[in-house]
This record gives C-alpha cells, sequence and structure tokens, in this order.
C-alpha cells in the first residue's frame, strides 16, 4: 500500500477509536477492548494486513507505555497521593514479588511448566495497567487514599517488572539460573540508577522552563514530554529503569509551577489516547485468533489464580509488611477493593512480547495466555468496579471528581484572557486602572510587579515592566484591545470607541 493509503486508513482508525471511548465510557468498558477489537480485525485473521514482528511490536509497545507513563506522572496530583505513596512503593516491590512466586508456583504444579517459564509468565501479569487504572479512577468516586494507591502503584511497578521480564528472558535462553541475591541486586541498582536519573531530570527541567520565555505557548507541553523522554533515554543508556525515570519526572514536573500547565496537560492526554490507541490496535494485529482457542483453558487457570490468589495475597501481604514498617494500614475492606482493581491491561501484552522476541522456548503459547487473560478479566473486573465499591463500602460519592481548573482558553464561557506587558515609554505607566475605562465585559484582574502577583484596586496605578491579566467577554474583546492601545499611545485621556468614536 502506499503512503497515502496508509494515512487514510491510520486516520480512520484514530477517528473509529476516539468514537468508541463514548461507548466504552458509556458501558463501563475500558476502551482498550475496542481497540484490541479494531487490531484483530486488521490484522491476519480479519482484512488480513500482515503484522508479525514481536521485536518492533516489543520496541514500539515500550515507547507507547512510556509516554502513558508521563502522562499520567503529568495528570497525578501529589497532593492527592503523597500519603499513599509508602503503601504503593511496597505493593509496587513486595507485592510484585509475591505475585509473581505465587502465579509461577500454582502455575508450574497445574499445567507442569517448567519454572522459568512459570516465572516469566508470573512476572508478565504482575503489573498492574497505569492506563486501564487511570480511566477507571477518573469515573469511579474513591476516597483520596484509596485512589492515590492504586494511582501511584500502577506508576511505580512497571519498572520492576519489566527488568524481571528481562532477566529471566535472558537467564531463559542462556539456560542459566542466576542465585536469587543476584537478581534483587541486579533490580535494585536499575530501579535505584532510574530513581535518581527522575530525580534530577525532573527539578532540573522544571527550574529551567520557569526561567526560559519560549517564544511560543505550544513549545512548552512539546519540552516537558521531551524532558520525560531525555529522562527515559538517560536511564536507559546508564542500564537504569527508563519507566521508573520517566515516571518520576512526569510525577516532578506535573506538579511544579510551570508556563501553561493547563496546556501541557492536554497535550500529554491527548499524547497518551494516542499511543493507547496505536498500541492496543498493534497489539491486535499482533494476535493469531486461530491459535487462541489452546490458550483459553491454560489462560483462564492462570487468571483465575492471579485475581483469586497471587493478586489478594499480595495486597495483604503488602498490606502488613506497611503496618509492620509503620507506613500505614488499611481495612480489610480496602484490602479486598485493592484485590479486585488490579486491572491488567496493554503491560502485560506488551511484557509478552519481550520473551517472544527474545526467542525463549514457548514463547508464543505464552503470548497467547496473557491475551486471553487480559480480555476475559478486564471484561470480568472493569464493568463490576463500582458494584464492588459500593458492596464494600468504599466509595465517596463526595469525592467523585476533581475540581476542573483551566487557566486558558476559556471558548466554554465565550471570554478570552489576556495579558499585557507595560513595555518603556508606554503612556499606560502612570494610569489607574479605572482610567483604562475597560468595557463593562472587561477587567483587570491581576498584576505582576517585579516578580510578585496582586489583585489591584481601582485605584492601582500602572508602571513600566508590569504584566496585566484580563478577562474579557469574547464580544468585547477587540475594543479593549483598541483601548489598551490607544492609551498606551496617548495616554488616559485618549478617546475610546465604544464611547466617542475616537482615538
Amino acid at each position: 500500500m502506499t503512503l497515502d493509503v496508509w494515512l487514510l486508513l491510520g486516520a480512520g482508525i484514530v477517528i473509529a477509536a476516539i468514537a468508541s471511548v463514548r461507548l466504552a465510557h458509556r458501558t463501563g468498558l475500558p476502551s482498550l477492548l475496542i481497540f484490541l477489537g479494531f487490531g484483530l480485525v486488521l490484522g491476519p485473521s480479519g482484512f488480513g494486513i500482515p503484522f508479525e514482528s514481536p521485536e518492533l511490536a516489543q520496541q514500539i509497545g515500550l515507547s507507547a507505555l512510556a509516554v502513558i507513563l508521563a502522562e499520567g506522572g503529568l495528570t497525578t496530583n501529589w497532593s492527592h497521593v503523597r500519603r499513599s505513596v509508602p503503601l504503593a512503593l511496597v505493593m509496587a516491590t513486595a507485592g510484585v514479588t509475591v505475585s509473581i512466586v505465587v502465579v509461577a508456583l500454582v502455575v508450574q504444579g497445574i499445567l507442569g511448566v517448567d519454572g522459568t517459564t512459570a516465572l516469566i509468565l508470573g512476572a508478565v501479569l504482575a503489573s498492574t495497567d497505569a492506563a486501564a487504572v487511570f480511566s477507571v479512577l477518573r469515573r469511579l468516586p474513591l476516597p483520596s487514599r484509596l485512589a492515590g494507591v492504586l494511582e501511584a502503584e500502577s506508576g511505580f511497578n512497571d519498572a520492576p517488572t519489566v527488568i524481571a521480564v528481562v532477566l529471566l528472558s535472558g537467564a531463559s535462553v542462556s539456560h542459566t539460573q542466576a542465585p536469587l541475591g543476584t537478581f534483587l541486586l541486579e533490580t535494585s541498582v536499575e530501579l535505584i540508577i532510574g530513581a535518581a536519573v527522575g530525580l534530577a531530570v525532573g527539578p532540573t527541567g522544571a527550574y529551567a522552563l520557569r526561567r526560559v520565555a519560549l517564544p511560543a505557548s505550544g513549545l512548552y507541553p512539546i519540552a516537558v514530554l521531551a524532558l520525560t523522554f531525555v529522562s527515559y533515554g538517560g536511564a536507559v543508556l546508564l542500564h537504569g529503569s527508563g519507566f521508573l525515570a520517566v515516571y518520576l519526572t512526569a510525577l516532578i514536573l506535573g506538579n511544579s509551577r510551570l508556563p501553561h500547565r493547563a496546556a501541557t496537560r492536554g497535550f500529554a492526554e491527548g499524547a497518551a489516547w494516542l499511543a493507547q490507541i496505536g498500541l492496543f490496535v498493534m497489539l491486535g494485529m499482533l494476535a493469531d485468533v486461530d491459535e487462541m482457542p489452546s490458550a483459553i483453558i491454560p489462560g483462564l487457570i492462570t487468571g483465575t489464580v492471579l485475581v483469586l490468589l497471587a493478586r489478594p495475597l499480595s495486597v495483604v501481604v503488602s498490606s502488613v509488611l506497611a503496618a509492620a514498617l509503620r507506613l500505614g494500614w488499611t481495612s480489610w475492606r480496602d484490602q479486598a477493593f485493592l484485590s479486585w482493581a488490579g486491572l491488567r491491561g496493554a503491560i502485560p501484552i506488551v511484557l509478552a512480547t519481550i520473551p517472544w522476541a527474545a526467542n525463549v522456548e514457548g514463547s508464543k503459547d505464552l503470548f497467547n495466555q496473557v491475551f486471553v487473560i487480559v480480555i476475559v478479566f478486564t471484561l470480568l473486573q472493569g464493568p463490576t468496579l463500582p458494584l464492588a465499591a459500593r458492596l464494600l463500602g468504599v466509595g465517596a460519592p463526595g469525592e467523585a471528581h476533581d475540581l476542573a481548573v483551566e487557566s486558558a482558553p476559556l471558548e466554554e464561557l465565550k471570554a478570552d484572557l489576556l495579558q499585557v506587558k507595560v513595555p518603556m515609554g508606554s503612556r499606560l505607566h502612570g494610569v489607574e486602572i479605572f482610567e483604562l475605562r475597560l468595557p463593562a465585559g472587561a477587567q483587570v484582574t491581576l498584576v505582576v510587579r517585579d516578580g510578585k502577583s496582586f489583585v489591584p484596586a481601582t485605584t492601582t496605578r500602572i508602571r513600566v515592566e508590569d504584566q496585566l491579566l484580563l478577562v474579557t467577554t469574547a464580544s468585547c474583546r477587540e475594543q479593549v484591545e483598541r483601548r489598551l492601545r490607544a492609551v498606551s499611545r496617548s495616554g488616559k485621556l485618549a478617546g475610546w470607541y465604544g464611547e466617542r468614536g475616537l482615538e
């Protein structure tokens, strides 16, 4: 196919996927299932578009996950998750370990697979999916502490699971058994390096963006997202965890006082949606429907072990360990909900491409099993989470949504936000606010002077180098701009079109 056809096909898929999000939101189904369905329809089992490269799928998948994690960090409110971070860190480390071991032991005993393959399967399934968890939290009212645990855990647990899958896949191919101490040491070193890079790039980037005046507001969102990838690439080059680095960098940048924060978050959310659509469609194309029937029974057995045994045990052990370390305690109701809310999505499927790309024996069957598990148990868990919250009494209707605060633009209010800097030589200098004689639909709401902001009174005198923030209705914006230019040139006695037809 030509480039034009590919562009038309890609645009059509994106538009169809966007339209399907509304359906998914109404039904409570995670949108990933619909996106996977698009991939299955387009792939070899549908229209026959060939895609059979697990290596390419792995690289694209890991890159897309970095974008999704960056968006998660940028949109996470630190004040909401701060108290939940200690428990989330325990769940992302000790809890992940428990989940891997439990799944591996039970699956090895029931399905008779070898120990290394069982551990790889456990590691692939140990991580909760950030995209799926974030989509649920945005529509499900939960107490801030409980929502914070789920949100932070999904951001932190990708790093150790990726490391575990890579190390175990390498051990399987080389037919060597690394000592447990070596495995834990390598994992710890990679996490420490990733954390160090993230904690270095995040504050440095925030400091630079606050002090560098870019010529266009649209450059700030691009710069922020680029900084998260600097963190990711730097950590990987240093043999650290890129996922932990990108999440920490995004978390720091998202909670810093940066210019155009609302626009940055909107840009990151759009990029994450595009990454999700592309990722899930690609994974659907990679799957072979003809091979899925043989994976249904093993997948259902493994998924049941994961959801009803491994995940609850990992939550209980993490809660007990957190309490022993005096990091806080969660009630049995919260633990039960956390157990059921451990959603799996794209991440396990992407992780399943790592052993496949490394030519681990039986890895294609493992990929098929994970695909079945994600579809079946996402269908089971996703729509029932609101019911589970009600039955366990952990819902918080009063905390349903954060207050959405946007700085600009204000199209929905039919208003505009204007920023005016008073230059040297301007006759605005010395003019009092009321002497501007702005239309009734406009108001000077903030003055920034010598680096300090204040709300002006009507008698506040404007000075050179002041920055004025004005809110005006869209209908009188042009009048406001003409008036300000007239006063800047001719002083406060300048005419105003709205009153005298003079300027």
